[in-house]
C-alpha cells in the first residue's frame, strides 16, 4: 500500500511511529503542502492530512478531486476551524456543546457590551496563537479588545467546574483520554496527565465517537469540562490533533490508514 502525509512535520512523533510501523511493509511518502509541486503518480491509496493551513487544505481538495482518499477529509478539517460553524452544528445535532455567539469584531462588541458574568472569548478561526482568554468583567473586556480590536470572536458563558480539561481522542473507534490543567485557570495551562478510560464518566467515550459521526471526522480530539456529577460540556473540536504521549496511538493511526487504503483499493 501507498500512504501519502500531507504535512509540513513529517517527524511528528504520532505520524513518525505510524510510519515506523507502516514502512516495513508500505510505503509512506510525505507531501509539504508548503513546496509540494506535482503530486506523484500514481496516487496513494490513502492520504492523511495533518496540517490545517490553507495550503495543507488545498493540497487536500486537489487530491480528493482527483479521486483520492483524504484523513480527515478537507471539509470536514476546515469545518473545525470555524468555531461559529463548530458550534451550529454540534448544537444541531443534539450535542452538548456550549452556547455560542460570534461577533465579527471584538472591538465593535466591547464597545456597547456590559458583562454580568465570566465569559469565555475565543478567536472565531482557530489556528496556531489565536486568542481564547476567559473575562471576568466589563473592564478585563475593554481591556482585552484593546490588544485584539480587529479579531472576529465566539462568546461561551464560563461554566464554572473543576479547572481541569478532558482531553479525548479518537482514532477511527480507539478513544484516549488525559487531563490538562486549562489554559483558563488562574495558574494556568498545566501538564497534560495520562486518564485511563475506565476513570471516564459514564457515556463520555461514546460522546466522543458521536462527534465523530456528526462532524465526519476519523482522527479528532475534543476538549469537554465537568460541569459537576460528570455532565460533559465540549468547548473544543480538532481535527487531527497530535494525540502525543498516548499509547496504542501510532498502532491506531498505522490500522485506521491501512482500513481506509484497503477498501479504497
Amino acid at each position: 500500500m501507498r500512504i501519502g502525509l500531507i504535512t509540513p512535520e513529517p517527524g511528528h512523533p504520532l505520524l513518525a511511529d505510524a510510519t515506523a510501523l507502516l514502512a516495513p511493509e508500505h510505503t509512506v511518502e510525505a507531501l509539504d503542502p508548503f513546496t509540494q509541486g506535482k503530486v506523484p503518480l500514481p496516487l496513494a491509496e490513502v492520504y492523511l492530512l495533518k496540517s490545517r493551513t490553507p495550503q495543507a487544505l488545498g493540497l487536500a481538495r486537489h487530491l480528493e478531486r482527483r479521486g483520492a482518499a483524504v484523513v480527515n477529509s478537507a471539509s470536514a478539517t476546515a469545518l473545525c476551524q470555524d468555531r461559529t460553524e463548530m458550534a451550529g452544528l454540534a448544537l444541531r445535532a443534539g450535542l452538548p456543546f456550549a452556547a455560542t455567539r460570534t461577533h465579527d469584531s471584538l472591538a465593535a462588541w466591547a464597545a456597547g457590551a456590559r458583562l454580568g458574568s465570566p465569559v469565555v472569548v475565543k478567536s472565531r478561526h482557530s489556528r496556531r496563537g489565536d486568542l481564547v482568554a476567559r473575562v471576568d468583567d466589563t473592564a478585563g473586556l475593554r481591556e482585552l479588545a484593546r490588544e485584539w480590536p480587529h479579531e472576529p470572536v465566539v462568546v461561551q458563558r464560563y461554566a464554572p467546574n473543576s479547572g481541569w480539561d478532558h482531553k479525548l481522542w479518537a482514532i477511527g473507534d480507539q478513544v484516549f483520554a488525559a487531563l490538562r490543567r486549562s489554559e483558563l485557570s488562574p495558574g494556568g495551562r498545566g501538564p497534560t496527565r495520562p486518564l485511563p478510560l475506565a476513570e471516564l464518566p459514564s457515556g463520555w467515550a461514546g460522546l466522543v465517537r458521536e462527534v465523530g459521526a456528526v462532524f465526519a471526522l476519523d482522527v479528532y480530539g475534543v476538549d469537554i469540562i465537568d460541569t459537576g456529577g460528570g455532565t460533559p460540556l465540549i468547548v473544543d473540536i480538532n481535527a487531527f490533533p497530535g494525540v502525543r504521549g498516548q499509547a496504542g496511538a501510532p498502532e491506531a493511526l498505522a490500522a485506521l490508514a491501512l482500513r481506509r487504503a484497503a477498501g479504497r483499493a
